[in-house]
């Protein structure tokens, strides 16, 4: 029987390529080409609209409405947020828009936690069940509801009233699928010394899972802001007067007020006027939003 014949090994001559240099010429063509362009490319698509409507708020109504583009104003004139401030009642609107902001935000993300906490810690019949119904009413348009939400609060005397405004917006679907994902992260180890302790739930939330949780009560609390603040179709459907109309309802008037297209630069500064508060909002939560949407919980 003839010996089996010799298995022959090629040896790899070629070596592996050296790797590239972080600031080779491929590595910054790659990364300009697939991080800094796109980058600044959204950048500008945001960013363009609001500084045209920060230079318009300056301009003339000749150098808005005219064949010839102009960019920057001839002057800095303050006579269009005078105008906007003294034309119709902008205090009174910004009084509406704030009181219906922080009680409805308020209220809003109260409930997400306490419905969130619910979800995941307490133990309840159709549980599950809840939960679909949560993502289902998640998934139906606003506007569906705002015929039956109308024939209700103007049946319960809410027309006109700030009250009427807040009360159909009060539940949160995204806040609560937001914070109960967040809660299903959250390490079980942290909730057994406090039970052991004898802590009820009430403590256990306050105490435990708020302060472990505050990135994203702060991403809740800061969508639920701009949304009540920029809320427009429902303000204007159930509201007619200037005295409980809010700021995004009250800009209407502005344009009304003048024509001929004169009214355009008021009105960008009145629109100015409205997005300033919402930008000091995100100033004062952003450095919670950047930490994550989740921090450590346990410490070894």
């Amino acid at each position: 029987m003839s010996a089996p014949a010799p298995v022959l090994v090629r040896e790899e001559t070629e070596q592996a390529a050296p790797p590239e240099r972080p600031l080779s010429r491929s590595n910054l063509l790659q990364t300009v080409a697939t991080g800094y362009v796109p980058l600044i490319i959204a950048t500008l698509v945001v960013f363009l609209p609001l500084l045209w409507m920060l230079l318009s708020s300056f301009k003339q109504p000749g150098e808005i409405v005219t064949m010839d583009l102009k960019i920057l104003p001839e002057t800095l004139n303050l006579q269009n947020y005078v105008t906007a401030m003294t034309t119709v009642p902008f205090a009174q609107f910004f009084a509406n828009s704030l009181i219906v902001t922080a009680v409805e935000s308020s209220i809003k993300v109260v409930l997400a936690i306490l419905t969130a906490y619910a979800l995941v810690f307490v133990r309840f019949p159709f549980k599950n069940v809840i939960f679909v119904l949560i993502l289902v009413a998640l998934m139906v348009p606003a506007q569906v509801s705002i015929l039956p939400n109308y024939i209700l609060i103007a049946g319960m005397g809410g027309k006109n009233t700030l009250w009427g405004i807040i009360l159909p917006g009060l539940g949160t679907a995204f806040g609560t699928f937001l914070l109960r994902q967040h809660f299903l992260t959250l390490p079980p180890s942290i909730l057994e010394a406090a039970e052991i302790d004898g802590a009820g739930h009430w403590r256990r939330l306050w105490q435990i899972i708020v302060p472990v949780s505050v990135p994203s009560i702060a991403t809740v609390a800061l969508v639920t802001v701009v949304s009540e603040w920029n809320d427009y179709i429902w303000p204007l459907i159930i509201t007619d007067r200037p005295e409980t109309m809010t700021l995004p309802v009250g800009l209407t008037l502005l344009q009304n007020s003048e024509g001929n297209g004169a009214g355009w630069g008021i009105l960008m500064a009145g629109a100015v006027l409205v997005i300033v508060p919402i930008l000091l909002v995100f100033a004062a939560l952003q450095r919670y939003i950047v930490a994550g949407l989740t921090q450590g919980s346990v410490t070894g």
